[in-house]
């Protein structure tokens, strides 16, 4: 390198390091990751990107903007309330505190007062019993589909598990149930028709193999038209009758009945209906974290409580804490969402709209999660031009906007409203940026 070559102003590594803000950093970001940033930003310089002079700067800028998690806060303006590649339901401010206690030690396992073990996540199942009257007992998992192959493993290992053809549904991600529970070693035994099934099938279905009835839930479809189910409260004395288990899964973790969702199924609806068991998911309706909810009577929970499988898929202090929070704390995000009123809706809507000079429509939300498929939740959206939406996705704040009929449309139904400034300007740099592109002024079609 020659001795006039500038490369050689560029700052070494222990001087970077050295710097107070870097030392700082290092409270925040291991080693490794600082090191990586600093040696980053001096080749950018040799590759002569930034000159010598900005290195420091731009380390510093780089630290500034670097978290020990790569996962980027969304604001979602879909609509959707329950949105599976946003992470499902955003925590309550109560479930929140909650995980910053549970990150340190906390009596999860312990009695305080004798000094002695406890029950494992005693709090959340007394909390979920609370919520759930007609449930005897309670326990929870790390997810639904852990639930429901701990309850089929338990109960119908090795034997015959009789289920509806018509609910032998594909949950997301292309994983289906007929072959989750057959994982288990149990074997599908299937009644009925794709869209009817009668009381007869399942008690002709019924022998010596079977370990246990199960009504699923279909959740994101709806099957209309020439069709026929059996409810629990039918099975339940077929199920009586020859002594089996009669389990229920219902996905979406709606404990009570909910009036703006009168066809979706509840836990404590279906115990009362006969149910032994009941399977639901606390990031979905409930509005908690991730978990798995196994509620029934106190010998079907017991049995899968003991069962070696249990251990494996049992979940850990966050999700207990979290759980027990989002059950007695304040509305969860997700019930405020379902329950927002449309006027004032409207009102956010158009104060954004007016603020970017972009048009607001009449827009129906949706449960997500598989909840309530076809429910509308009225509501309304900004209109936006389409080109808007990957600005929105990549700017700062992220805006996750709805894409449709050519247009990006942003939904104010599950943006808190504390967000609706850092929106307003997410949506402003937007079109500024678009008008930018196209050279001409900003604003909708």
């Amino acid at each position: 390198m020659a001795l006039d070559d500038p490369r050689r102003l560029i700052p070494r590594t222990d001087q970077l390091l050295a710097l107070p803000p870097v030392r700082r950093a290092l409270e925040r970001l291991s080693e490794d990751v600082v090191g990586a940033l600093v040696r980053e930003t001096q080749d950018r310089a040799r590759r002569g990107e930034i000159a010598p002079g900005e290195v420091e700067p731009a380390v510093l800028a780089a630290l500034g903007a670097r978290s020990a998690s790569s996962l980027t806060p969304v604001l979602n303006a879909t609509g959707v309330v329950v949105h599976t590649n946003l992470g499902r339901a955003p925590l309550s401010a109560a479930a929140l505190d909650a995980l910053v206690t549970a990150g340190g030690y906390v009596d999860v396992e312990l009695d305080l007062v004798s000094g002695t073990r406890s029950r494992r996540g005693a709090a959340a199942r007394a909390a979920l019993l609370a919520a759930c009257p007609p449930a005897e007992d309670a326990l929870v998992v790390n997810n639904g589909a852990a639930a429901l192959v701990l309850a089929t493993t338990a109960l119908a290992a090795g034997r015959e598990v009789v289920i509806s053809r018509g609910e032998l549904v594909e949950i997301g991600a292309g994983f289906r149930l007929p072959e989750l529970i057959e994982s288990t070693g149990a074997r599908l035994r299937e009644v009925g028709t794709t869209n009817r099934t009668h009381l007869r099938d399942y008690a002709e279905a019924i022998g010596p193999e079977t370990g246990c009835l199960l009504k699923v839930h279909p959740s994101n479809f709806r099957l209309e038209g020439f069709t026929s189910a059996v409810e629990v409260d039918e099975l339940r004395p077929l199920a009586r009758a020859h002594g089996l288990p009669l389990v229920a899964d219902l996905g979406s973790g709606l404990l009570v009945p909910d009036p703006q969702l009168p066809s979706e199924p509840d836990a404590a609806s279906v115990l009362e209906g006969g149910a032994d068991l009941v399977i639901a998911s606390g990031d979905k309706l409930l509005g908690g974290p991730q978990a798995g909810l196994l509620l029934g009577g106190s010998n079907a929970v017991a049995r899968l409580a003991a069962h070696p499988l249990a251990r494996a898929v049992r979940a850990d202090k966050l999700a207990l804490a979290a759980l027990e929070a989002t059950l007695t704390g304040g509305p969860a995000p997700v019930t405020t969402a379902l329950h927002a009123d449309p006027d004032r809706l409207r009102d956010r809507a158009e104060r954004l709209g007016a603020a970017v000079g972009a048009p607001v429509v009449a827009h129906d939300g949706r449960v997500g999660g598989g909840g309530a498929p076809g429910v509308p939740l009225p509501g309304w959206a900004v209109r936006l031009p389409e080109a808007a939406a990957p600005l929105l996705r990549t700017g700062r704040p992220a805006v996750l906007p709805r894409v449709h009929d050519r247009a990006c449309l942003v939904d104010l139904r599950c943006v808190p409203e504390s967000e609706d400034e850092r929106l307003r300007a997410a949506v402003q740099a937007a079109l500024t940026a678009l008008a930018g592109a196209d050279g001409g002024p900003g604003g909708a079609r």
